[in-house]
């Protein structure tokens, strides 16, 4: 059988080789680029902006009354319903890639966006416990899991449209892109925080002022679309999505010969998984709830956290591209490892600079070990699985490592006493993602992707 290959592909195949061993960024890149940073960037504010009212709000407001008046049982619940989301990602993973097959991935695009956006702008319109008793938390709970459904479907997209247009020596540079998604939605939904605490009293905020930022991703949505429309105008966009399509597999086949490289990607997440969102929704609990520090403060050092996560993201994201992806992840965990009892050992003084310090420093780190990932998971699958591989697995590290990571940290320290437990935690996960990331085979990082 043969297949007529008209002038348009010959052209772009001359200009993809020509990219390939070049290196040069084309502006269709910067347009797949940027679309992938600002898609995941809203995506990730409006997931967020939960994470941190569920400390903040959510467990005062919604589920204390349900738990007769016990603030500790009521966080824990609380970070409970935050967890419960990333359950339902590996299925808004796999409705996502049935979609597209069926509607086509601008859709599909257009579902997710609107799935979370609408979600989130939801909850601020959601009565609490004193007003509607037990509907309140069941009802922000049935909100939550279609936030994880939306989240579910839309990062193993992204992080594929940036590492497949790559040229083959700038992938872990290219795939940063949509990592920076995660903690520039992580800025943007602290900077709301801190200018609404900033702004109003304690009483305003937490009567009515938490549910603006909710109500602004009313906003993100459209802009959100209007750049997607325009990146998926491009005629590069277009062929991988057709190529996407080719390589989107059954469950079964990808569990039937690669379930091992599943279990080795997801682990690899874990750790990073598990400290982020420590970083972005428990320091923020734990400073104002034990440590009675002032909430706009640590607002202000969760913001520099946000800041220096992104700026490490995409340095580490192209440095992997020269020292080996498996050595820049080694050095992330072995240095995580070792950070994890320092970083509460600061935290504990309450001291703004020293919290500030274990904080930024995480940041760090947690750059170090996300910003090669989309990279890493793309040439550990081959062509014919790597939509569901990738996707299924970043859906799974999630639930084994930053799921449930805050309500963790909060029983065992109410079990222990000691914020140190919480540290060893982290130091145990991130083991485990060091000895899967050793588990990846060599030679991969210059593969062929259309293998």
């Amino acid at each position: 059988m043969t297949t007529e290959i008209t002038s348009d592909q010959r052209l772009h195949e001359t200009a993809t080789k020509t990219t390939q061993d070049t290196g040069n960024i084309t502006p269709e890149h910067r347009k797949v680029l940027a679309g992938a940073l600002v898609g995941t960037t809203i995506e990730w504010f409006d997931f967020f902006i939960y994470a941190q009212a569920a400390g903040l709000i959510f467990a005062i407001q919604f589920f204390n009354p349900a738990t007769n008046d016990n603030p500790s049982l009521a966080l824990i619940v609380s970070w409970a319903s935050l967890g419960i989301s990333f359950l339902f990602r590996p299925l808004g993973a796999v409705i996502a890639g049935h979609l597209g097959d069926r509607l086509g991935r601008k859709p599909v695009l257009v579902i997710t966006l609107v799935g979370m956006g609408g979600a989130t702008a939801a909850i601020g319109l959601l009565p609490t416990y004193a007003t509607i008793g037990i509907a309140a938390p069941l009802l922000l709970v049935l909100l939550r899991i279609l936030q994880g459904l939306s989240a579910g479907g839309e990062w193993g997209g992204a992080a594929l449209i940036a590492v497949e247009h790559a040229p083959t020596r700038r992938r872990g540079f290219f795939g940063a892109f949509p990592q920076v998604g995660v903690p520039a939605g992580m800025l943007l939904a602290t900077v709301f925080m801190l200018v609404m605490t900033s702004a109003l009293t304690t009483e305003q905020f937490e009567s009515w002022g938490w549910r603006i930022p909710f109500l602004f991703s009313i906003v993100l949505i459209v802009v959100g679309f209007l750049i997607r429309r325009l990146v998926e105008e491009s005629p590069v966009f277009s062929e991988m999505e057709q190529m996407k399509k080719k390589a989107s597999a059954p469950l079964s086949e990808l569990f039937r010969a690669h379930w091992r490289t599943v279990l080795i990607a997801a682990v690899i997440f874990a750790g990073v998984n598990a400290a982020g969102y420590l970083a972005i929704a428990y320091f923020l609990s734990y400073g104002t709830g034990v440590l009675g520090m002032d909430r706009s403060v640590l607002l202000l050092l969760t913001s520099l956290t946000a800041v220096a996560w992104i700026v490490a993201t995409l340095f580490f994201g192209d440095l992997s591209d020269r020292i080996g992806r498996k050595r820049t992840f080694a050095f992330g965990y072995l240095a995580m490892i070792l950070w994890a009892i320092p970083t509460w050992l600061l935290i504990d003084t309450a001291n703004p600079l020293l919290f500030g310090v274990a904080v930024v420093v995480l940041g760090v780190l947690l750059g170090i070990t996300y910003g090669p990932q989309p990279a890493l998971y793309a040439e550990m699958f081959p062509a014919s699985v790597r939509l569901s591989g990738v996707s299924i697995s970043y859906a799974i590290g999630s639930i084994i490592g930053g799921a449930f990571a805050p309500m963790i940290a909060e029983l065992l320290f109410s079990a222990t006493g000691t914020s140190l437990s919480i540290g060893t935690y982290i130091a145990v996960i991130s083991l485990l993602s060091l000895i899967a990331v050793m588990a990846v085979p060599a030679g991969i990082q210059r593969r062929n992707l259309s293998e």
